[in-house]
């Protein structure tokens, strides 16, 4: 059976930014306010939420990231093609 996840994510164009806001979130800021703020992907609307996807469905770098990262925990950035990613799985199997 695929595996599937649930993620957060927040886009930008910058890797410097990527970084500024992965520290900021590792010093407790709400992921999904960053995400609404700065996320360049229409997902930032809704706080960065992809919703639930199976292994495959999204671009390899950032589908690699998905089913490796620890869980719950911001993770990045992740470079694809769209810019860079930071990652919050909420669960995976």
């Amino acid at each position: 059976m695929a595996k599937t996840a649930a993620a957060l994510h927040i886009l930008v164009k910058e890797e410097a930014l990527a970084q500024k806001l992965l520290a900021q979130l590792e010093k407790g800021a709400s992921f999904q306010q960053l995400a609404k703020k700065h996320s360049t992907c229409p997902s930032g609307r809704n706080g960065g939420d992809l919703g639930e996807f199976r292994r495959g469905q999204m671009v390899p770098a950032f589908d690699k990231a998905v089913f490796s990262c620890p869980l719950l925990k911001p993770w990045g950035p992740v470079k694809t093609a769209f810019g860079y990613h930071i990652i919050k799985v909420l669960w995976r199997n």
